[in-house]
């Protein structure tokens, strides 16, 4: 699928980057106020943050679709992660703030919700199955690790300041408890970073669809603020210098998991 990228490697670890596009198809486009064109909502420069997977031998899975068209961690049935909370669909049809995206009555219908996920969805979940498969059957074991940024500030999403470093695993359901602790400490280490477990980002439907601890697959969110490592207003400017701070944490969590994955099964 030539919307999807996969720099496929031999380490136990994938790393998930279904935010970080911004494409917009243009018969998708053209519904769009001003609002959707911009995307604003995009997990910015994950890329350039994690550039250390190549080091860490590690596979990295993203697609260049903007969540705006159909968001890959949303449940498919359209059911909320989060019940009673704001959030945004399967096919968003308003920014997190609540924005519309769409030219009034140009929304998607059931038919051209169920027509993107087949397009679009359902291929990103395959090809992160079949990359976890393939890892599992070299070293018995897999580890995913599912990047992802946002505003700091959100009102309509959550109160307050966002921690910096927020590490998702359903509640404890989608990776070994020791796993999830492991990550923890680490990030515990470097203390200048706030840092929080299932907070009000506990992992969306990758975490959840795809961590199986029982069969030896692990899995975790991260929800970076961005504050961390760029710009949170337009241009979304990258911040070298920020992000040369944060990025060894990230590192560091990383190693975490693979350090504990190669002590259960050596």
């Amino acid at each position: 699928m030539t919307f999807i990228t996969t720099e496929q490697r031999d380490g136990p670890l994938v790393l998930s980057m279904p935010h970080s596009g911004t494409d917009i198809p243009e018969a998708i486009h053209s519904c769009f106020t001003a609002t959707g064109h911009a995307v604003g909502d995009t997990d910015w420069w994950l890329e350039q943050l994690y550039d250390f997977a190549e080091e860490l031998d590690a596979t990295v899975v993203r697609t260049s679709i903007s969540r705006y068209v159909i968001d890959v961690n949303r449940d498919p049935s359209g059911q909320s992660l989060y019940p009673g909370q704001a959030t945004t669909e399967l096919c968003p049809t308003t920014t997190f703030d609540g924005k519309p995206l769409y030219v009034p009555g140009q929304e998607p219908n059931a038919d051209a919700i169920a027509q993107r996920r087949t397009r679009w969805f359902d291929p990103y979940h395959a090809t992160l199955a079949e990359q976890l498969e393939r890892i599992k059957a070299r070293h018995g074991f897999a580890l995913l690790y599912d990047c992802h940024s946002i505003r700091s500030v959100i009102p309509r999403l959550f109160d307050g300041e966002l921690p910096v470093l927020n590490v998702g695993t359903n509640s404890g359901a989608s990776c070994a408890p020791a796993m999830q602790q492991a990550v923890m400490d680490t990030l515990a280490r470097h203390d200048q970073f706030s840092h929080i477990a299932n907070g009000r980002f506990r992992g969306g439907w990758i975490t959840r669809d795809h961590g199986d601890p029982a069969n030896k697959v692990h899995a975790l969110q991260m929800e970076l603020a961005q504050r961390a490592y760029m710009q949170e207003t337009p241009p979304w400017t990258f911040d070298a210098a920020r992000a040369d701070a944060i990025r060894p944490v990230l590192k560091a969590a990383c190693t975490a998991m693979l350090d504990w994955g190669r002590k259960q099964w050596p």
